[in-house]
């Protein structure tokens, strides 16, 4: 007569799977006993002003009038400034030999950046020019600059 192949190891990973498939099965029915049923009234939650979830309903005094016209979905557009086009600045950097730099605005404090194609005269670091701002591939670039 043939030998079993079933191994002890065998048989104790089967006992194990055996036992938490019974005690799965008693956690199962456990939950359905102690459930208080599962009616609509027991699942709702709401939202009070605060933004915290209850199990009361909102008081109805409390309801603000919201009109759908006032609700702003996405980003405000931008109000237009009625700035001239030409600004001033100060040349922050400049580099001669690769042909660019940075001018930084007076009035915001931002830098732009400037390319050698956008000269009218040569400039150099520490110089005030005037210049305009165009639309370049990485952000706005300065133009038309002027010492």
């Amino acid at each position: 007569m043939a030998k079993s192949r079933d191994t002890f190891n065998k048989k104790e990973k089967e006992k194990k799977r055996q036992k938490k498939k019974q005690e799965k099965q008693q956690r199962k029915e456990e939950r359905q006993e102690n459930s208080s049923g599962s009616s609509l009234d027991n699942m709702i939650a709401y939202v009070d002003e605060n933004g915290n979830l209850t199990d009361t309903p909102p008081d109805p005094d409390k309801k603000k009038k919201v009109k759908a016209e006032d609700i702003v979905i996405g980003i405000p557009p931008k109000e237009k400034e009625d700035e001239s086009p030409v600004r001033t600045g100060r040349v922050e950097f400049f580099n001669d030999e690769k042909g660019y730099g940075f001018i930084k605005d007076t009035d915001k404090q931002e830098k732009f950046f400037v390319h050698v194609t956008g000269l009218v005269d040569e400039i150099q670091e520490g110089d005030i020019v005037t210049f305009e701002l165009e639309q370049g591939p990485r952000g706005m670039n300065a133009v038309q600059v002027k010492k």
